[in-house]
């Protein structure tokens, strides 16, 4: 299979997880909905992430780092947002879903066997 889809179904998977654990999280169209909001989430994590991460980058620095995850939360809003499956109840679910989701993301590649440098 190709690598690119066994990133796209690992990352559907990690939203369905995430959305079990982080309540104020929803994916009311199951897994289809996780699909769809995996394809988003690629696209905001290669297109607005880097801008926000260059233009927050002082933040980043005094905040040891910290800041980064609110980068990821807002990722996550705005997936909630151009995203008609996922639903977001605000930022703290947000910024709890941006964490969780980086750890079962994390533990599924490693399950699966990507080399996170291939990514």
């Amino acid at each position: 299979m190709p690598q690119f889809l066994v990133t796209w179904l690992l990352t559907a998977l990690a939203l369905v997880v995430t959305v079990y654990i982080v309540p104020g999280l929803a994916l009311p169209g199951g897994f289809a909905a996780a699909l769809i909001a995996a394809i988003v989430l690629g696209f905001v994590n290669s297109t607005v992430r880097p801008i926000l991460v260059v233009l927050t980058f002082p933040i980043t620095i005094v905040s040891l780092g910290l800041f980064l995850f609110v980068i990821n939360a807002i990722g996550i809003l705005l997936v909630g947002y151009f995203s008609p499956g996922l639903t977001v109840d605000g930022f703290l679910p947000a910024l709890v879903g941006s964490i969780v989701l980086s750890i079962v993301s994390g533990i599924l590649n490693n399950l699966a066997g990507q080399d996170a440098k291939s990514n």
